[in-house]
Protein backbone atom coordinates (compact mmCIF):
# COMPACT_ATOMS: atom_id res chain seq x y z
CA UNK A 1 0.00 0.00 0.00
CA UNK A 2 1.27 3.35 -0.56
CA UNK A 3 1.20 6.59 1.59
CA UNK A 4 -2.68 7.51 2.58
CA UNK A 5 -3.48 11.48 1.92
CA UNK A 6 -2.32 13.37 4.90
CA UNK A 7 -3.19 17.00 6.05
CA UNK A 8 -1.02 18.98 7.76
CA UNK A 9 -1.19 22.16 9.11
CA UNK A 10 0.81 25.68 9.39
CA UNK A 11 -0.24 26.62 12.82
CA UNK A 12 1.87 23.43 14.21
CA UNK A 13 4.16 23.32 11.46
CA UNK A 14 5.77 27.10 12.56
CA UNK A 15 6.49 26.04 16.14
CA UNK A 16 9.10 23.40 14.62
CA UNK A 17 8.78 21.35 18.12
CA UNK A 18 6.26 18.90 17.28
CA UNK A 19 5.51 15.92 14.22
CA UNK A 20 2.03 15.79 13.33
CA UNK A 21 -0.48 14.74 11.00
CA UNK A 22 -4.34 13.94 9.76
CA UNK A 23 -4.82 11.12 7.76
CA UNK A 24 -7.60 11.72 5.37
CA UNK A 25 -9.54 9.21 3.37
CA UNK A 26 -7.97 6.41 1.79
CA UNK A 27 -8.98 5.97 -1.88
CA UNK A 28 -10.72 3.29 -3.18
CA UNK A 29 -10.96 1.30 0.70
CA UNK A 30 -14.28 -0.14 1.01
CA UNK A 31 -15.26 0.96 4.59
CA UNK A 32 -19.00 1.03 4.44
CA UNK A 33 -19.64 -0.88 7.51
CA UNK A 34 -19.24 -0.52 11.59
CA UNK A 35 -16.33 1.78 13.30
CA UNK A 36 -14.27 -1.26 14.35
CA UNK A 37 -14.42 -3.26 10.97
CA UNK A 38 -13.46 0.43 9.47
CA UNK A 39 -10.35 0.70 11.32
CA UNK A 40 -9.31 -2.98 10.75
CA UNK A 41 -9.67 -2.12 7.16
CA UNK A 42 -7.94 1.32 7.55
CA UNK A 43 -4.72 -0.40 9.87
CA UNK A 44 -2.73 -0.41 7.29
CA UNK A 45 -2.58 2.79 5.47
CA UNK A 46 -2.48 4.10 9.54
CA UNK A 47 0.33 2.16 10.20
CA UNK A 48 1.99 2.96 7.20
CA UNK A 49 1.34 7.10 8.25
CA UNK A 50 2.48 6.20 11.98
CA UNK A 51 5.97 5.26 10.41
CA UNK A 52 6.71 8.83 9.75
CA UNK A 53 6.51 9.58 13.67
CA UNK A 54 9.82 6.51 14.21
CA UNK A 55 9.42 4.47 16.90
CA UNK A 56 7.29 6.00 18.97
CA UNK A 57 4.69 4.23 21.18
CA UNK A 58 1.36 4.61 19.89
CA UNK A 59 -1.39 5.80 21.99
CA UNK A 60 -5.24 6.33 21.99
CA UNK A 61 -8.13 6.98 23.79
CA UNK A 62 -11.40 5.26 24.56
CA UNK A 63 -13.52 7.98 22.82
CA UNK A 64 -16.82 8.16 25.02
CA UNK A 65 -17.38 11.38 24.21
CA UNK A 66 -17.24 12.57 27.40
CA UNK A 67 -14.50 15.70 29.57
CA UNK A 68 -11.98 13.20 30.74
CA UNK A 69 -8.20 13.58 29.93
CA UNK A 70 -5.18 11.44 30.46
CA UNK A 71 -1.55 11.70 30.81
CA UNK A 72 0.00 9.17 28.81
CA UNK A 73 3.57 7.72 28.44
CA UNK A 74 5.35 4.73 26.82
CA UNK A 75 4.72 2.97 30.27
CA UNK A 76 0.77 3.22 29.55
CA UNK A 77 -1.60 1.24 27.71
CA UNK A 78 -2.31 1.31 24.69
CA UNK A 79 -5.85 2.53 25.11
CA UNK A 80 -6.68 4.52 27.90
CA UNK A 81 -10.09 3.96 29.12
CA UNK A 82 -12.94 6.98 29.41
CA UNK A 83 -11.31 9.46 27.87
CA UNK A 84 -11.55 11.61 25.76
CA UNK A 85 -8.15 13.70 25.59
CA UNK A 86 -4.32 12.37 25.73
CA UNK A 87 -1.71 14.41 27.28
CA UNK A 88 1.74 13.75 26.82
CA UNK A 89 5.70 15.42 27.88
CA UNK A 90 7.11 12.34 26.69
CA UNK A 91 8.86 12.38 23.01
CA UNK A 92 8.61 8.36 22.72
CA UNK A 93 4.95 8.52 22.49
CA UNK A 94 2.39 9.54 19.40
CA UNK A 95 -0.81 10.46 20.69
CA UNK A 96 -4.10 9.42 18.32
CA UNK A 97 -7.33 10.57 17.57
CA UNK A 98 -9.83 9.30 15.38
CA UNK A 99 -12.69 10.92 13.45
CA UNK A 100 -15.33 10.97 11.31
CA UNK A 101 -17.13 14.50 11.51
CA UNK A 102 -16.17 15.46 15.27
CA UNK A 103 -12.99 17.53 15.81
CA UNK A 104 -9.64 16.76 16.59
CA UNK A 105 -8.31 19.39 18.64
CA UNK A 106 -4.49 19.45 18.94
CA UNK A 107 -2.61 21.51 21.76
CA UNK A 108 1.21 22.41 22.02
CA UNK A 109 2.63 24.14 24.85
CA UNK A 110 6.59 25.03 22.84
CA UNK A 111 7.63 26.29 26.70
CA UNK A 112 6.83 23.40 28.53
CA UNK A 113 7.11 20.89 25.81
CA UNK A 114 4.10 18.98 26.25
CA UNK A 115 0.89 17.99 24.24
CA UNK A 116 -2.46 17.32 24.08
CA UNK A 117 -4.88 16.16 21.32
CA UNK A 118 -8.47 16.12 22.13
CA UNK A 119 -11.58 14.51 20.67
CA UNK A 120 -14.06 16.98 20.62
CA UNK A 121 -17.72 16.00 18.92
CA UNK A 122 -21.32 17.17 19.75
CA UNK A 123 -21.23 16.39 23.02
CA UNK A 124 -17.62 16.53 24.37
CA UNK A 125 -18.14 19.97 23.63
CA UNK A 126 -21.03 20.68 25.38
CA UNK A 127 -19.26 19.18 27.96
CA UNK A 128 -16.32 21.14 27.29
CA UNK A 129 -13.43 18.84 26.98
CA UNK A 130 -11.17 21.26 25.72
CA UNK A 131 -11.47 22.86 28.91
CA UNK A 132 -10.79 19.94 30.83
CA UNK A 133 -7.36 19.63 28.93
CA UNK A 134 -6.26 22.89 29.29
CA UNK A 135 -6.81 22.80 32.83
CA UNK A 136 -4.78 19.09 33.03
CA UNK A 137 -1.54 20.68 31.12
CA UNK A 138 -1.78 23.61 33.69
CA UNK A 139 -1.87 21.26 36.75
CA UNK A 140 0.26 18.18 35.29
CA UNK A 141 2.77 20.32 33.65
CA UNK A 142 2.81 23.68 35.47
CA UNK A 143 1.25 24.87 31.60
CA UNK A 144 0.50 28.46 31.36
CA UNK A 145 -2.73 28.72 29.10
CA UNK A 146 -1.22 31.68 27.42
CA UNK A 147 1.91 30.11 26.17
CA UNK A 148 -0.47 27.46 24.13
CA UNK A 149 -1.02 26.73 20.46
CA UNK A 150 -4.25 25.07 19.58
CA UNK A 151 -5.30 23.95 16.24
CA UNK A 152 -8.85 22.53 15.05
CA UNK A 153 -8.96 19.70 12.62
CA UNK A 154 -11.58 18.91 9.65
CA UNK A 155 -15.02 18.71 11.24
CA UNK A 156 -18.77 19.05 10.26
CA UNK A 157 -19.82 22.49 10.54
CA UNK A 158 -23.37 24.12 9.20
CA UNK A 159 -25.21 23.94 7.24
CA UNK A 160 -24.67 20.20 7.20
CA UNK A 161 -25.15 20.15 10.57
CA UNK A 162 -27.20 21.88 12.74
CA UNK A 163 -24.55 22.71 15.56
CA UNK A 164 -21.55 24.92 15.32
CA UNK A 165 -19.46 23.12 17.30
CA UNK A 166 -16.29 24.11 16.14
CA UNK A 167 -17.30 27.69 16.93
CA UNK A 168 -18.04 26.65 20.43
CA UNK A 169 -14.02 24.68 20.57
CA UNK A 170 -13.01 28.32 19.55
CA UNK A 171 -14.87 30.09 22.63
CA UNK A 172 -14.05 27.46 25.36
CA UNK A 173 -10.60 27.54 24.00
CA UNK A 174 -10.57 31.67 24.71
CA UNK A 175 -12.32 31.44 27.65
CA UNK A 176 -9.67 28.77 28.92
CA UNK A 177 -6.93 31.38 28.12
CA UNK A 178 -5.18 29.88 24.82
CA UNK A 179 -2.56 32.03 23.41
CA UNK A 180 -3.20 31.43 19.52
CA UNK A 181 -6.07 29.32 18.30
CA UNK A 182 -6.29 28.07 14.66
CA UNK A 183 -9.00 26.77 12.94
CA UNK A 184 -8.50 24.77 9.46
CA UNK A 185 -12.41 26.07 8.70
CA UNK A 186 -12.92 22.63 6.60
CA UNK A 187 -16.42 21.16 6.41
CA UNK A 188 -16.24 17.00 6.84
CA UNK A 189 -19.18 16.90 5.06
CA UNK A 190 -18.21 18.70 2.32
CA UNK A 191 -15.79 16.79 0.66
CA UNK A 192 -16.57 12.70 0.59
CA UNK A 193 -13.42 12.02 -1.76
CA UNK A 194 -11.26 13.83 0.68
CA UNK A 195 -12.77 12.81 4.16
CA UNK A 196 -15.16 10.12 5.75
CA UNK A 197 -18.47 11.42 7.30
CA UNK A 198 -20.52 9.91 9.84
CA UNK A 199 -23.64 11.70 9.23
CA UNK A 200 -23.26 12.13 5.10
CA UNK A 201 -22.54 8.43 5.36
CA UNK A 202 -25.35 7.24 7.92
CA UNK A 203 -22.71 5.47 10.64
CA UNK A 204 -21.36 3.32 7.84
CA UNK A 205 -17.79 5.03 7.32
CA UNK A 206 -13.95 5.17 8.02
CA UNK A 207 -11.94 6.97 10.25
CA UNK A 208 -9.33 10.47 9.77
CA UNK A 209 -6.61 9.67 12.02
CA UNK A 210 -4.72 12.65 13.77
CA UNK A 211 -1.15 11.92 15.33
CA UNK A 212 0.96 14.54 17.62
CA UNK A 213 4.06 13.73 19.05
CA UNK A 214 7.19 15.67 20.63
CA UNK A 215 10.33 15.77 18.27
Amino acid sequence: MTNPPVERFLGLDALGSVLHAFVLRVPGLDVRTDREVALQRLEDAHEIARRNFGTRQFRIAEQVHGNSAAVVTVESAPRSAHVDALLTRDPDVVLGIYVADCCAVYLVDPKKRAIGLVHSGRKGTALNIVGAAVQKMTTEFDANPADLVAQLSPCIRPPYYEVDFAGEIVRNLKRSGVGRVFDSGENTAMDPEKFYSYRMEKGKTGRMLALLALK
